[in-house]
């Protein structure tokens, strides 16, 4: 189960893209995926056919993804500020957005940020 302390152990562990684009595995992630997602990769894009052209979510950088992770019943691919679960079984998807830190004292007082 993904529980909200999963997901902030996920942001502390994947912070940031790996040197090398090849520790992702995303091959071996999409092959999963591909019986209910529409995924292609088109010049460092990554596009999920299934959703609407309009949609944030439709397509982004695959130097962006900090790191995939296999679930039971997801596949989470990990971005600095958000998070896509794609169902393994089914045309489901869920984004978890990180919520921002709350700014401290001073910086509310002083108007700067922390």
């Amino acid at each position: 189960m993904i529980t909200d302390k999963v997901i902030k152990e996920i942001y502390e562990k994947f912070n940031k893209p790996p040197k090398d684009p090849a520790e992702l595995e995303l091959d071996k992630y999409f092959d999963m995926l591909k019986a209910h997602h529409r995924l292609r990769e088109e010049n460092g894009e990554v596009f999920i056919d299934d959703l609407e052209e309009f949609n944030p979510f439709r397509r982004f950088l695959k130097r962006a993804i900090c790191g995939v992770l296999e679930f039971d019943k997801m596949i989470a691919i990990v971005f600095k500020r958000h998070i896509l679960f794609l169902s393994k079984y089914k045309k489901d998807m869920r984004v978890h957005i990180k919520p921002e830190k709350k700014p401290s004292l001073l910086s509310r007082i002083f108007g700067k940020k922390s």
